[in-house]
């Protein structure tokens, strides 16, 4: 029966025994083609990917007209990005006040 192990997104994944794990070594040391990193090369590696940003946005779902979603998707990348910009405008010259 195998091993499973969760990931911290919730999906179990089946772990090799000591059978697969030695067929998959002696695959990756009958490729020349293959590498397989040390721990120094582990220890360098740096994440991928657009670097975090100090000011982060808030995630939220909302529902919009869909002329006002396809204005801004025609626009091309970025769209949202421009999307925020164009609220950030509306609130400094409309100062919206909570519902009582």
């Amino acid at each position: 029966m195998p091993k499973f192990m969760t990931l911290r997104d919730g999906r179990r994944v089946a772990l090799n025994d000591a059978d697969e794990e030695t067929r998959v070594n002696e695959g990756i040391a009958a490729d020349p083609d293959t590498h397989e990193p040390d721990e120094q090369e582990f220890a360098n590696l740096r994440p991928v990917g657009r670097p975090r940003s100090e000011v982060t946005k808030e995630r939220i779902t909302i529902r919009l007209s869909p002329e006002v979603v396809d204005a801004f998707r025609a626009t091309g990348k970025g769209w949202q990005t421009r999307m925020d910009a164009a609220l950030k405008e509306w609130l400094k010259e409309h100062h919206p006040t909570p519902d009582p």
